[in-house]
């Protein structure tokens, strides 16, 4: 069956430039020019000849097994759902400098644009930092999370420079070594501020492991645990998020111990777990998954999961397609209250109309993706 993995592509480079861009809001924000969000490549899905008990391996390879059938994941009957005892406020921050937003500026004419511009453009969405640039992200990171204390509202950022990401394929880069990595992680927790803020750490970077050596992975899985306790360090505000794949990825069992490896149990460096980032696998689907796999992980009953809802109205392709499948919908809206027993929140961590390479160029803003996502 087929899986697609959420592997992300950074298309285009962070130049680290500061700008100050009149979005008709008021104010003059300091905005860095950050990458564009990422493409999915397809990932094949490996049963174990039990089905209760099947297990899925990520691998670099692009081809796919020809089953079709997708996992039902069924609700976990663990009791350890109750919420938190400080709940993230209820706004979610739109940062003003994004592809969708430059294009319903420069078109004010375009039919298309008050669909995307009331349904996708005017809706908050992730900030991706895609590159190693130890000398400014700092100063970057903190251009998003003061405007976004400016504004009252919880941002959401995804560092994204782990070594090796993507196993070496379309999304290969980031820091050079993991030392490298550390300092980069130290400098971006530096910009963290002091109010609350939503970290995406490292999308598929403990799903999509399998490709290194079992000496690599540990090394991997011990820099992110680092890494989540540098950031919960520099800001206890920060709720930090580790990779859960997707449910069609790897089982919960499998994934939990994969997270736990990378301190995703641990309440130093962890808030919990994200899944189907990129992806479009149904939301009651991941709801499933995530809580089977939270109760997995263990760890404190406060960790909780965040759910990538941005093209899943739809679900997944019946036939597994992964670059700007047609017939596909927003999904729910962004919130940071979901109503739902250990589900932090919905988000729009991919940016949807930003195209995977079939309807445009990889990582850009395609008008007619975006309003055919919308509409």
């Amino acid at each position: 069956m087929v899986a697609l993995a959420s592997a992300v592509v950074a298309a285009g480079t962070v130049t680290g430039m500061m700008s100050a861009l009149d979005d008709g809001r008021g104010g003059d924000e300091a905005r860095p020019e950050v990458s564009g969000t990422p493409f999915l490549q397809p990932l094949p899905y490996r049963p174990t000849p039990s089905s209760s008990a099947a297990s899925g391996s990520p691998s670099p390879s692009a081809s796919a097994s020809a089953s079709k059938a997708r996992p039902t994941p069924k609700p976990s009957k663990s009791a350890a759902t109750r919420p938190r005892t400080e709940p993230a406020s209820v706004r979610l921050y739109r940062h003003g400098d994004s592809q969708v937003l430059d294009w319903v500026r420069a078109n004010p004419d375009d039919p298309r644009r008050p669909v995307i511009e009331s349904r996708i453009a005017d809706r908050p969405a992730a900030v991706w930092f895609a590159d190693y640039t130890p000398s400014n992200i700092t100063a970057r990171v903190r251009a998003v999370t003061s405007a976004g204390a400016a504004k009252g509202g919880v941002p959401v950022v995804v560092p994204y420079a782990i070594p090796d990401r993507d196993c070496g394929g379309a999304s290969q880069g980031g820091a050079p070594d993991l030392g490298a990595y550390d300092g980069w992680i130290e400098k971006f927790a530096a910009g963290l501020g002091t109010r609350e803020v939503v970290v995406i750490l490292e999308p598929d970077a403990i799903a999509q492991s399998d490709c290194l050596s079992e000496g690599q992975r540990t090394a991997r899985f011990g820099a992110l645990a680092r890494a989540g306790r540098v950031l919960k360090a520099a800001n206890p505000k920060a709720r930090v998020y580790f990779d859960a794949g997707h449910s069609d990825w790897n089982t919960p069992q499998k994934q939990a111990g994969l997270l736990r490896r990378a301190g995703a149990a641990s309440a130093a460096s962890s808030d919990g777990i994200f899944s189907n980032v990129s992806n479009f696998n149904r939301t009651g689907d991941e709801v499933a998954y995530v809580r089977r796999t939270l109760e997995a992980l263990g760890g404190p009953a406060s960790l909780g999961a965040v759910i990538d809802t941005s093209r899943n109205g739809n679900g997944a392709p019946a036939d597994g397609e992964w670059c700007d499948p047609a017939g596909r919908k927003l999904g729910q809206a962004p919130t940071l209250s979901t109503g739902e027993a250990r589900i932090d929140a919905y988000l729009w961590v991919k940016l949807p109309g930003e195209s995977d390479g079939c309807r445009g160029t990889p990582g850009t803003f395609t008008p007619d993706y975006a309003y055919d996502l919308a509409r």
